[in-house]
């Protein structure tokens, strides 16, 4: 394993301007843009918020991340000279050339943003992020803030369901760089994994930029590579003192005793798994964890247990094993009845704390049925099913305009799935006297703040009013950019990792179960309630106008 990094943040500014340039948007942005622009209206103050409308995986919960890459991206959003040629290009050709002009010019000095912390838990239907500026601006970013928002979250999420599968104490790898949705992907994918709750990533890239501790092991391939005991080279191994030793019969010695314990058959040990573990283990004396299913798990154990025994006499210590196919539970206690057996017998402590690695397609549940059947597994890999979220592939967070000129705007819909809320908002936690949430509170911006032991009323979504006292009230929203520069401290991966932890703590366990999990209460003030209601009568009579014409 490797030391994470030291400071990434420049490094991160400069993968954000590469990654995310403001083309890469919807079309139809630039054209919503021109009809403002042209009608005059591409100054006038708007708000949009961006938000999700179904907690994923069907759980009870997400995550909020990509918070830090949005004010990146925002603090550099400008239109280069090439941008605009090429939008020359695309747009139609009565596009006033002014328009481009104006392109030009714009950046996010008149934007503020104002969000959930990253790192925080959230719910649906919940303001994660409210964004406000010009109409025309604020219109541009809208598809951009929702490609950083969206996957990361989602990933995010997905993560912290494996750790409450996997319980606080096994460790888990994200290795699926792989069979990520290509390079950003991959990159988001290990980023927010470590986020979300696993420990390391196989993505040495990941590494880098943000400061994710790596490791790896050995693939199959490397052990088949090999043929006989002539491949290995150099053949000796220098002692912790510095004293060579030839390693390769210094391994015979001791398969030989370790075949005796375990009364191996003479045709069941393996010359070229032997090399492969040998090479392997005189470039890597410190990190040895071989693969030990290549051909079968009992005959890279025997294998395995010699090299491991010889490293041993010669002050070293090596790793553990991993598995990778068949039934990983009932594999895992064979090999550890072994270790412990060579333990006791050749008086090695070292193999006491020798560590059971698995890997092989593990999903949320196969990784949650650990915890039902007996093992001996430490270290999980997961790859395929974290990464691509195979159980669901969006988040499917929406960006929606509800106010503008200071006015509510509320979008209404025949399916009330898609009605909007209108209006600029503030949004609290709820906490009850047992120190878990149990309500968040939507309100609008301009409404006092709920207070610790005082009665409210309000409108949970779907449901008659109620009247709640909270314990203590925290206000989820904090202003994070304005002026077109970041107002808070961007924080480390490994600080919004914790955060999450947190969170997650906070939260009651009936609503973290992975299976049918309680619904958490979301509500909307009292005075908010009645601005919708106020609107949707409204709306339903705009059809008035007609008669006047």
């Amino acid at each position: 394993m490797a030391a994470p990094s030291g400071s990434t943040c420049g490094v991160r500014e400069r993968s954000i301007r590469e990654r995310v340039p403001p083309l890469l948007t919807d079309l139809y942005q630039f054209t919503m843009a021109y009809a403002y622009w042209r009608a005059g209206r591409h100054q006038e103050p708007a708000v949009f918020e961006l938000f999700f409308r179904d907690n994923p995986f069907g759980g009870g919960f997400s995550i909020f991340a990509g918070l830090d890459d949005c004010l990146l991206f925002l603090q550099s959003f400008h239109f280069t000279d090439e941008d605009v040629d090429f939008l020359r290009s695309v747009l139609p050709p009565a596009t006033d050339p002014a328009f481009f002009q104006f392109l030009r010019g714009l950046d996010c000095s008149g934007v503020t943003v104002r969000s959930v912390p990253e790192g925080t838990l959230v719910f649906a239907r919940v303001p994660l992020m409210e964004v406000e500026g010009p109409l025309a601006v604020v219109q541009l970013l809208e598809t951009s803030l929702l490609c950083l928002v969206n996957y990361a979250s989602l990933v995010c999420s997905n993560a912290a369901r494996f750790r409450l599968a996997a319980g606080p104490s096994r460790r888990l790898v994200e290795m699926g760089l792989r069979r990520a949705q290509g390079p950003d992907g991959g990159l988001t994918a290990s980023r927010y994994t470590h986020v979300g709750g696993f420990d390391l990533t196989s993505n040495v890239q990941a590494g880098f930029l943000f400061g994710i501790p790596v490791a790896g092991t050995m693939a199959h391939s490397y052990v088949t590579s090999f043929t006989s005991l002539e491949e290995v080279y150099p053949r000796t191994l220098a002692t912790v003192n510095g004293d060579p030793v030839d390693f390769i019969s210094l391994t015979k010695v001791w398969l030989s005793h370790v075949s005796g314990l375990l009364e191996a058959e003479p045709g069941k040990i393996r010359e070229d798994e032997l090399a492969a573990f040998l090479s392997y283990a005189v470039s890597y004396p410190h990190n040895f964890l071989p693969v030990i299913d290549s051909y079968s798990v009992g005959c890279g154990l025997l294998n395995f247990c010699a090299v491991a025994l010889a490293l041993c006499e010669l002050g070293y210590q090596p790793v553990g094993v991993r598995l990778d196919s068949g039934d990983l539970c009932r594999q895992s206690v064979d090999v550890r009845r072994v270790f412990r057996l060579c333990r006791k017998h050749f008086s090695i402590p070292a193999f006491d704390s020798l560590i059971i690695m698995a890997t092989n397609n593990i999903s949320e549940q196969s990784m949650a049925e650990l915890n039902k059947k007996e093992n001996e597994i430490d270290v999980v890999g997961v790859g395929t099913h974290l990464v691509t979220c195979t159980k669901q592939p969006s988040l499917g967070c929406v960006y929606k305009l509800v106010e503008v000129r200071g006015r509510p705007r509320m979008k209404s819909s025949e399916d009330p799935e898609k009605s909007t809320v209108p209006g600029r908002k503030a949004v609290y936690r709820l906490v009850g006297a047992d120190g878990h949430a149990f309500l968040d509170l939507v309100c609008l911006g301009a409404e006092a703040s709920p207070q610790a032991g005082v009665p409210l009323s309000c409108f949970p979504l779907g449901c008659d009013g109620s009247v709640v006292t909270p314990a203590q009230v925290t206000c989820l929203f904090q202003e994070v950019f304005t002026k077109g520069q970041v107002t808070q401290r961007l924080c480390s991966t490994a600080e919004t990792r914790a955060k999450v932890q947190t969170s997650l703590q906070t939260l009651h366990p009936r609503h973290k179960r992975l299976q049918e999990p309680d619904t958490y209460t979301v509500a909307l003030s009292e005075r908010l309630h009645h601005l919708v209601a106020e609107i949707q009568r409204g709306t339903s009579n705009h059809g008035s106008f007609l008669s006047a014409i």
